[in-house]
């Protein structure tokens, strides 16, 4: 914590208008909270001294935490990390290890094709991006790995929202901003989630970034829910309506391929091949 404290004797130092802002200086009073509490559970008094802080701002920062799960309190121990913090390092080593199973993968799919190939998470009412591999094409696709799309308009967004139930697709149309106001086209979206849904498979047809079009799978987790989705994306002369669909079973071969590592088992394939 000695880097903590000298971090905010510096702050202290600074002309005014180089100061962190209030809200940015409570987030980081609060995350230097969690890296005391890290070492050992704390009770009020002696985590306040620790942080240099009066008893009241520590107990409003720790009352906070308390409240979103972030620390624990009990009267003898005093405050411990919560089990936010263990929901939140789960979903982080499912992430990494999703994208370390998936990227062998995905440079397959882009050396087979040619063009950038991503793969994604859902996050919340969005998508987020947590890999990419650049295509040979000389095509600009404006993604970036940690960036968050909205689900409506990305290929990767619809595909890995495909198990959801239909009034969480209507909430995720109408709750993003790029779409209030235009709720007439809604029943359309539906529609075409209905039919990617039943297909296994989803398209962005220029509805994200301009002139660029993409083909979508799922990826599915050991217990067949949608974990991820993964998608090939290039620019729309390379992307004509037939190559699209041609690349549908290509996209899909690299999702499930993925989805079994995850433990996945293909069912409904293994009855069609038998059939």
């Amino acid at each position: 914590m000695e880097h903590a404290s000298s971090t905010r004797r510096a702050s202290s130092d600074e002309p005014a208008e180089e100061r962190v802002s209030s809200g940015a200086q409570t987030l980081l009073r609060g995350l230097d909270v969690l890296d005391v509490v890290a070492e050992a559970p704390l009770p009020l008094a002696e985590l306040s001294a620790r942080l240099g802080l009066t008893r009241s701002t520590t107990h409003r920062l720790a009352s906070a935490l308390v409240e979103r799960r972030f620390l624990s309190f009990r009267p003898r121990e005093g405050y411990s990390l919560g089990p936010k913090l263990l929901e939140l390092g789960y979903y982080a080593l499912q992430q990494v290890h999703l994208a370390r199973i998936a990227r062998p993968y995905l440079e397959k799919l882009s050396e087979e094709t040619g063009d950038a190939v991503h793969l994604g998470v859902l996050d919340g009412d969005e998508v987020l991006y947590l890999d990419k591999v650049p295509g040979r094409r000389r095509v600009l696709i404006g993604s970036r790995i940690g960036e968050r799309q909205p689900i409506h308009s990305t290929g990767l967004g619809k595909a890995v929202a495909l198990d959801l139930p239909e009034e969480r697709w209507r909430e995720l149309y109408i709750n993003n901003t790029q779409t209030k106001g235009n709720a007439s086209q809604l029943a359309v979206w539906l529609e075409r989630m209905r039919t990617y849904a039943r297909d296994g498979h989803a398209f962005d047809l220029e509805e994200n970034e301009d002139q660029i079009r993409c083909v979508a799978a799922p990826v599915h987790g050991a217990d067949g829910r949608i974990v991820a989705s993964i998608s090939v994306s290039s620019a729309a002369q390379y992307m004509d309506d037939a190559r699209m669909q041609a690349l549908v079973p290509v996209v899909r071969g690299a999702a499930d391929a993925i989805s079994e590592e995850l433990g996945w088992k293909n069912r409904s394939a293994r009855r069609r091949n038998a059939e």
